[in-house]
């Protein structure tokens, strides 16, 4: 990725243009929620059946991911494949639009894709509609992880989540 701009929209292109199932979580879902926190990379949990593993292995060949290390501008290089991806919870990859995080188990949903999906909604990114996890998903994720950057993104996180509670309640009532 080596002077490479972070283009998140291409990178959910590269996916929705092989078909792969997946919900977007972490910093780019909260910020279609509304968080204004800046985020440098797009995470995904996929579905982890074999079709759309196959499938993610070829989203990810045409987006030229490699495994993310400081030390190399364009990543490790990796040619995976869909077996390789079983049982992994967490890959971190630089790719030529930006980084992507593949969280397969994200913290607080061991079932990954298949927890998040019952409670994440379809959102519109350009000209595509995207499974965004829902934020209160979002925050318990955010929670069980306990790390710095995401302990300071949960303040915003939760005024979300009861402004939108609070409009939901008044929409209610009309």
């Amino acid at each position: 990725m080596t002077g490479a701009e972070f283009d998140p929209t291409a990178i959910l292109e590269a996916l929705d243009g092989r078909h792969v199932n997946y919900a977007l979580v972490g910093g780019y879902a909260a910020n279609l929620h509304g968080a204004a926190r800046p985020t440098r990379d797009i995470d995904v949990a996929p579905a982890t059946d074999a079709d759309n593993l196959t499938r993610l292995v070829a989203a990810l060949r045409d987006l030229h991911a490699g495994i993310r290390v400081d030390e190399l501008a364009d990543g490790l290089p990796s040619d995976t494949n869909a077996e390789a991806l079983r049982g992994v919870k967490m890959l971190n990859l630089r790719t030529i639009h930006g980084d992507l995080d593949l969280t397969f188990a994200p913290d607080g949903f061991p079932a990954g894709y298949d927890d998040l999906v019952r409670h994440a909604s379809q959102r519109h990114v350009g000209g595509m509609t995207i499974r965004v996890a829902a934020l209160a998903d979002i925050i318990v994720s955010r929670t069980q992880a306990d790390r710095q950057k995401d302990l300071l993104a949960l303040p915003e996180l939760r005024k979300l989540a009861a402004d939108a509670s609070r409009e939901s309640g008044k929409s209610d009532q009309s």
